[in-house]
């Protein structure tokens, strides 16, 4: 490789760097031509970016951006090197641990992973690593953590209100309760004129 190609690399490497938050470094060591394409495919799918690369060069790219930021995942930096660029923590996570599943294998190994600034150092992190939750869940979360109080607040308000229809209605439906009309008293008998006739006027 020719100092100008090993200087394309490294800045197309630093534009890789500075445009991701989230890289995988692994070890693809022993895999097959054949399971290197199958692997790129994989990423590929899932918008994930696959790039293979020296060490040297990865390691002058990193340094050339921030070497305090990445000092963590520099010694990870060693054997076949393949890095995973993607928008989502877990995405190169759940690639690897398919490709081992189905392959049978326990290649590529997780060396090293690099999320939003920490660092993941070993295969044995790559469990952690399928677990972290995207922005987009994260999010969700929060959005339902709010929402529970205002959906209880909500419930009872409704529920509250139901109970108070329901008493009104109640109260409309029930029967009037009627007032008995007052007998009028009966009007006392006139007594009758003695003899039966009414005297003649003088």
């Amino acid at each position: 490789m020719t100092p100008a190609q090993k200087t394309e690399v490294i800045e197309m490497l630093k534009e890789k760097f500075s445009q991701y938050n989230n890289f995988y470094i692994t070890d693809t060591e022993s895999l097959s031509v054949a399971q290197v394409s199958t692997l790129r495919r994989h990423c590929f799918d899932k918008q994930v970016e696959m790039k293979v690369a020296k060490n040297t060069l990865i390691r002058k790219a990193l340094e050339s951006l921030d070497a305090e930021k990445y000092s963590g995942i520099m010694d990870s930096l060693n054997n076949v090197t393949a890095l995973m660029f993607s928008e989502s923590p877990k995405e190169p996570a759940l690639i690897l641990s398919s490709f081992r599943k189905n392959s049978k294998g326990e290649k590529p190994m997780l060396k090293a992973a690099f999320i939003g600034g920490d660092v993941f150092v070993g295969d044995n992190q790559l469990a952690n690593l399928k677990n972290i939750k995207t922005k987009n869940e994260l999010i969700g979360d929060v959005i339902g953590l709010l929402q529970s109080p205002a959906k209880r607040v909500i419930a009872a308000l409704l529920h509250n209100m139901e109970q108070q229809g329901g008493a009104a209605e109640a109260t409309a439906d029930a029967p009037t309760a009627e007032t008995p009309a007052s007998e009028a008293p009966a009007a006392p008998e006139a007594p009758a004129a003695e003899g039966g006739e009414t005297p003649a006027a003088e």
